[in-house]
């Protein structure tokens, strides 16, 4: 069961600075990712999107919801607080509601759980300027997984809901996975989004912020279609991107943390296939993009420290939406990820 803020936050500083130079991939790092659920982090980091506090009214407990979770009692809901990272539109920046979602539910499940998969659907635009409310449900507790709902509102209402499983760790069965890409260039050959937006920073908010506030560090084989469409992809009608990225911070945190930012990082990508097919770029003028929904599953432990590559493509698009997929692989090829987004993408009519 979740453990109490105040009761623990001492014991949470120790397993913290324990585990700080441990790669996040350590399968026993699991007790650990518990510890610091509700620690304080680098407060200016990445990671201190996830300081949460808890409504102390949101936790009333209940009778257990399944015999078979060992008989401990949760929540039958509990209520975080948050606050947003910058983002240059003013609103709130689709990949860190999904990632705190996440957070969120995870400080609800047993100790022995992490995330194998979330689907969020996204309701409007939410302030920056304004606290997050995570409203997190308590869905199911079972042998193996734990199903939680979370809803995230403002003043003016719901921004965003998602539902979130979590899974109990080492469980056997079936396994395969599609092979790494091979013969690509290495990410320190290529050229970072940093550099490629630096020389407009002082022009757009948006390139300012790839150039100097940006979190992660991305780097595609081939062009981006960032600034300019790819002429080649669109005579070919093809979506197909190859993209390097990793944390542009040194990350010292559970294992919960860099799967949230695996989440959080790749949304600054997954409506890129779908402009890239459709012969656009996002300086196209005139060009509206907002995600609708995003889902995404976890297969192995992420170290956010390191390169992924992520293989994406896209293989439709109509009546104003596309939808975009990604598989996300580490350095060693084993593939750790995989994720699905739909996006609505609209150009001026000529």
């Amino acid at each position: 069961m979740s453990k109490n803020i105040a009761e623990n936050t001492a014991e949470k500083n120790t397993a913290e600075k324990n585990t700080a130079n441990a790669a996040a991939a350590n399968a026993n790092a699991t007790n650990a990712d518990k510890a610091d659920k509700n620690a304080a982090k680098q407060p200016e980091s990445i990671i201190s999107v996830f300081n949460f506090k808890e409504k102390e009214d949101s936790a009333a407990p209940n009778s257990p919801s399944d015999s078979s979770a060992e008989n401990k009692t949760f929540a039958d809901s509990k209520t975080f607080t948050g606050k947003s990272i910058y983002f240059p539109t003013g609103k709130v920046y689709g990949g860190q509601v999904i990632a705190q979602s996440l957070v969120a539910a995870y400080k609800t499940v047993e100790d022995d759980r992490l995330p194998n998969s979330v689907h969020g659907y996204f309701m409007k635009p939410g302030d920056i300027k304004q606290e997050l409310d995570f409203e997190v449900e308590n869905l199911r507790d079972g042998r193996s997984l734990s199903a939680r709902r979370v809803n995230v509102t403002q003043r003016n209402g719901a921004i965003f809901t998602a539902i979130a499983s979590f899974q109990k760790d080492n469980q056997s069965g079936v396994e395969f996975q599609d092979e790494m890409p091979q013969n690509l260039p290495e990410p320190e050959e290529l050229t970072s989004a940093k550099q490629l937006m630096e020389p407009y920073a002082q022009y757009s908010p948006m390139a300012n912020y790839y150039a100097t506030r940006s979190p992660f560090d991305i780097r595609h084989v081939g062009n981006s279609v960032m600034l300019a469409k790819d002429d080649k992809s669109a005579q070919e009608d093809s979506g197909k991107q190859i993209v390097w990225m990793k944390a542009d911070e040194q990350i010292n945190a559970g294992q919960i943390y860099h799967r949230a930012l695996l989440a959080l990082g790749c949304d600054q990508i997954m409506m890129e296939p779908v402009v890239r097919r459709a012969g656009l770029s996002f300086a196209t003028k005139g060009i509206f993009y907002a995600t609708i929904d995003h889902s995404m599953w976890w297969y192995d432990s992420i170290d956010i420290n390191e390169w992924h590559l992520y293989v994406q493509d896209t293989p439709k698009a109509g009546h104003g939406r596309g939808l975009g997929t990604a598989k996300v692989y580490d350095e060693s090829g084993k593939l750790v990820a995989c994720m699905v987004q739909e996006a609505m993408i609209r150009v001026p009519e000529k």
